[in-house]
Parts: C-alpha cells; structure tokens; sequence
C-alpha cells in the first residue's frame, strides 16, 4: 500500500482528496493535516510514502515549508493548488524546490471527476521517482550551444518534438536553455493541468535564448520558437505548403493524459517525416513510447533521456522497449544530440 499524507488548510478539500484516494485499492491515507506544523509531526509519526501539499497556507506557507524538508527528509512531493496566476507561479516554484509534480485544485470543492484518476496516478508516479535525482538537481546554468553550429538552411524546415512528465519541468529547462537563437521549431508537450502551462512557457522564455510561449491554435512553427502545449488541450503539427502549424484540440484522453505526447509524436510522424527528431525525457507511464516508434519508422530520429539522469526512468524506458529510440543520453547530452541530429 502506498501511504499518503494530505495537507491542506481547507477541511473540505482534505476530505475530497482523501476520499478520491481511499477508492484505489493500492492507495491508503494514513493521515490529513491543516498546516507545516501539523504536518512535520506527522510525518515523523506516520511515515508516509507521498505528501500531497498546499502552497498558501496559514502559520507557514507550502512552499516554505517544502524547501525545508526537502533539506532535511526528502520525499515524494505532489503539489495541489489554486489556478491563479499566483497559485501557477508558486507551483513552479515548488517543481524548481523538488516537487514532483502539480495538480490543480478541484474546481468544486465537494468533487474531484476525472482529476481523480490523475491524482491517483501522480500518487503512484510520485513512488517512482528517484530522491538523489531531485536532490541533486543542477543548479548552475548549462554550457549554451553557439548558433554558429548550425545554419538557417539546416533548420528552416526541421521539426523538434520533446514529451516530458514527472521531473520533466526541470529537464526541459536544462535542455531548452542550452538550444541557440536559430534552433529549428521545437514543440514541447509536458504533463501539466491547465493554466500551469502559461506560467510554465513564461519561465522558460526568460531563461532561454529562444522564444518559448504556450501553443495557441493556428501558431506557426518556425526557427527558434518553442510552443508548448496547452494543458488540458493536445496539440499536434499541421502542414500547409511550406508552413508547419499546430493545432490546439480537445479529445479523449491518451494514456491518461491530456495533452499527450503521444499525439505529438504521431502528428509529426505523419506531417514532418523525416524532418524531425523526437525526444522523450524523464517520466511515467508509456506515453510517447508508440509516438516515438511511429517518428522513427517514418524517417525521424530519435533520442531518450538515459535512466542515470531521470526522476523516473519510465516513459523512455518504453519507448526503448518498442525499439524507437536511436540514442540514449544522460540530460546533460540531450539538447547537443538531438541538435547534431537536425
């Protein structure tokens, strides 16, 4: 059984996420708290595998208090927040302090809908994940590849595809920042719910030297543009004469996951060809593994994060599985390979 401890200042939402757990039958919460204080206890009493947390909170605030046990006894941390321009910004925060993964607040306070399969899958997820990568997290800024490596007519008409999910919001910061200028469009799908994906695109473009916004229907993908794809909307490329497109749709759910990497994968398998490369970096699940093996069947190359540098060595590891990887790299690699492969 996988212990869970929630803490939250709002009874009623402790309720609500606590009962949407005790559906699972692998799940079982051991405990509820209403701030740090309570929590810090306990956690030393109950000794829970995962923490779902709050950012504002009374007494101390989550993210405060996150920074401090992570420094003193690390473990899976799910945060659960507000979708507030704030709430987004502070979730990042809390991904960039260790957090493994962020979930928005219900909507309705008395009922959690289909957020309940993704929180019970993030519960599980969270089991995975390996602490001494988390902990151990780069902090300095990575060597910046020079645009000198590659020329406009290398990239114009070339497509990056890059899935991501849990401790992929730090991966994909390390591999973005060190892309150059004139990098080729670059479409980034990361498991994130909506509105944390605009605060998420926002980060990333003050931190890199490429242009990085969330994906809007009808974008143009052009040279040294990331777009990133909207949560709760999957995106895939589109191609119209010479202009590649994406479109922003709703749908089903893919592997759990809406947007899916997948979907990603297989749009640009189909439009792009042999023009692209895929990456799959650090994360549950299986998602992108089939889209993967579609990109390298129709001409792609493709990359995978290696296990040594991912939190949780579960999406690539499928997708070398199904035999759709080329090459296996630690993160620090990434951004050069899958550019030596453009």
């Amino acid at each position: 059984m996988i212990k869970v401890l929630v803490v939250d200042d709002s009874a009623v939402v402790r309720r609500t996420l606590a009962e949407a757990l005790a559906k699972e039958p692998d799940i079982e919460v051991v405990g509820a708290a209403p701030d740090p204080f309570v929590a810090r206890d306990k956690i030393v009493r109950l000794n829970p595998d995962v923490i779902t947390l709050d950012i504002e909170m009374p007494r101390m605030d989550g993210l405060t208090f996150l920074r401090k046990l992570m420094q003193h006894h690390p473990m899976p941390v799910i945060i659960v927040s507000s979708l507030t321009p704030k709430g987004s910004s502070l979730a990042l925060e809390a991904m960039e302090a260790g957090a493994v993964e962020v979930l928005s607040k219900p909507g309705s306070a008395y009922s959690l809908g289909e957020m309940s399969i993704q929180l019970a899958d993030k519960v599980r997820a969270a089991t995975k994940v390996r602490l001494d990568a988390l902990t151990g997290r780069r902090q300095a800024v990575p060597d910046r590849i020079h645009s000198t490596t590659l020329s406009i007519t290398e990239t114009t008409n070339k497509i990056m595809a890059i899935g991501a999910s849990t401790g992929g919001t730090e991966a994909l910061k390390e591999v973005l920042r060190r892309f150059p200028p004139n990098c080729p469009g670059t479409l980034v799908v990361q498991h994130m719910p909506a509105n944390f994906t605009t605060a998420f695109a926002n980060r990333l473009n003050e931190l890199c030297q490429i242009k990085v916004k969330e994906a809007a229907d009808g974008d143009s993908v052009v040279s040294g543009t990331c777009l990133v794809a909207p949560g709760n909307y999957h995106m895939v490329l589109r191609r119209s004469g010479a202009r590649y497109y994406v479109n922003v749709i709703t749908g089903p759910m893919v592997c759990h996951q809406r947007p899916s990497v997948d979907v990603l994968f297989h749009s640009v398998a189909q439009v792009a060809g042999a023009n692209a490369v895929g990456v799959i970096l650090t994360g549950m699940g299986a998602d992108g593994a089939k889209g993967m093996a579609a990109m390298k069947e129709a001409g792609a190359r493709t990359v995978a994060q290696d296990e040594a540098s991912c939190v949780v060595f579960g999406m690539p590891k499928e997708a070398i599985k199904l035999g759709g990887v080329d090459k296996v790299t630690p993160l620090g690699s990434v951004a050069e390979t899958a550019l030596r492969m453009i």
